[in-house]
């Protein structure tokens, strides 16, 4: 019942700049278990269908974006040629799928106690200059949202996870077959046999 399963990709970013492995030894010293594992250079449809493209999201990107650009004094309009959040969202959203398929991404089955949870407070949070030191984003990010939206592109923040176990169990679907995951028993695990 304790026991989660969740994706993790290290996008392009983070396999390019050769910290993969420190990456993924955080997420292995904090007790998680690799049960799928493999690099991939996504197809344009696999991005696509990575990043969900409902309005409540795009709407949420570009408000975000609004208010990033109104704090730093950026002329949106000028930058990216609309005011419209609805718009905006549907360029931040390609920009995403763009980035995803650039290059090769390490895609993960995490599995451990609160992996979800777990994962995203290991990662900190999506901005990178937001992310608190220790996380894996405070640690070895160099991006910020403004730098992102004023370059035309997504910011660079190293590691997707799965939000929630809906989402989780959907992009682990997405992006592995059943027979490529792999069950085992870990040395530690009879400490929380629940």
């Amino acid at each position: 019942m304790f026991i989660e399963k969740t994706l993790v990709l290290l996008k392009t970013d983070a396999v390019q700049r050769g910290i993969s492995g420190e990456i993924i030894h955080r997420f292995e010293r904090a007790g998680l278990k690799i049960v799928g594992l493999k690099i991939v250079k996504p197809s344009h449809e696999l991005a696509k269908k990575h990043y969900d493209a409902s309005e409540e999201v795009l709407l949420r990107f570009g408000n975000n974006t609004l208010n990033d650009c109104k704090k730093f004094g950026i002329d949106l309009k000028a930058n990216i040629g609309t005011e419209s959040a609805l718009e905006i969202g549907k360029i931040v959203w390609q920009w995403n799928v763009d980035f995803l398929k650039s290059g090769p991404v390490i895609a993960l089955v995490l599995e451990g106690l609160h992996a979800i949870e777990n994962v995203r407070m290991l990662c900190g949070t999506t901005i990178p200059f937001n992310a608190i030191p220790g996380s894996i984003r405070g640690d070895f990010s160099l991006d910020s949202a403004i730098g992102a939206n004023v370059r035309k592109r997504t910011i660079y923040n190293l590691v997707h996870a799965s939000g929630n176990p809906k989402e989780a169990e959907a992009e682990i679907k997405m992006w592995f077959k059943a027979d490529e995951l792999v069950g085992y028993k870990r040395t530690h695990e009879d400490l929380y046999n629940y």
